[in-house]
C-alpha cells in the first residue's frame, strides 16, 4: 500500500519520497523520452544522417516531448503557459538528462549499435535496453528530488 500524500512524501517519514510516486515520475518522463527519441532516430536514420547529427535530434526531441507531457497536464491543471513550462523545466530537466545521458550511452557503447538500422534487431534492443538500464537508474535520482520538493514534486502539488 502506498503512504504518501499528495506530493509523494510518506507522512511522519524524514521527507522522503516513495518509490512508487518516484516510478510514476520516471516512466512520466521515460514516456516523453521514448517518442522523441525513437522519432529523432527513425527521422534521422529515414533521411541518411550520420550517428551525430541523428543522436542530436533524437536527445532534443526526447527533450520537447518530455517537456510536453508536463506542460499539458499542468496546463489542465489551470496553469497559463509561461507557468507551465517553467513548472516543466524545474520538474524534467534533470529526469530527462539523466535518462537521455544513460540511454545514449548504452547505446553508443553497445557494439554495432550506431550503425544498425532501424530493421535490425540490434538497433531496438541497444535503444530499449538503454531506456531499462535509464529507468532503473532515474527512479532513484527522482525519488532523491521529489523527497526534497524538487522535480515531479513540483508537477504533483498541483493537483
Amino acid at each position: 500500500m502506498d503512504h504518501t500524500d499528495h506530493a509523494g512524501h510518506v507522512p511522519g517519514g524524514t521527507g522522503g519520497a516513495s518509490w512508487s510516486m518516484a516510478t510514476r515520475a520516471t516512466l512520466h518522463c521515460l514516456t516523453g523520452c521514448a517518442i522523441g527519441e525513437i522519432l529523432g532516430m527513425v527521422i534521422g536514420t529515414a533521411l541518411l544522417w550520420g550517428n551525430v547529427p541523428t543522436m542530436i535530434l533524437a536527445i532534443s526531441l526526447a527533450f520537447v516531448f518530455g517537456y510536453s507531457f508536463t506542460v499539458f497536464a499542468v496546463r489542465g491543471a489551470g496553469l497559463d503557459r509561461k507557468s507551465a513550462v517553467k513548472i516543466a523545466l524545474a520538474a524534467d530537466t534533470v529526469s530527462i538528462a539523466v535518462m537521455e545521458l544513460v540511454d545514449n550511452g548504452i547505446i553508443a557503447l553497445t557494439p554495432g549499435a550506431m550503425d544498425a538500422h532501424l530493421s535490425d534487431g540490434l538497433f531496438w534492443y541497444a535503444l530499449l535496453g538503454g531506456f531499462a538500464v535509464a529507468f532503473l537508474i532515474t527512479t532513484p535520482v527522482n525519488k532523491w528530488m521529489i523527497g526534497r520538493g524538487k522535480g515531479h514534486a513540483v508537477v504533483h502539488s498541483l493537483h
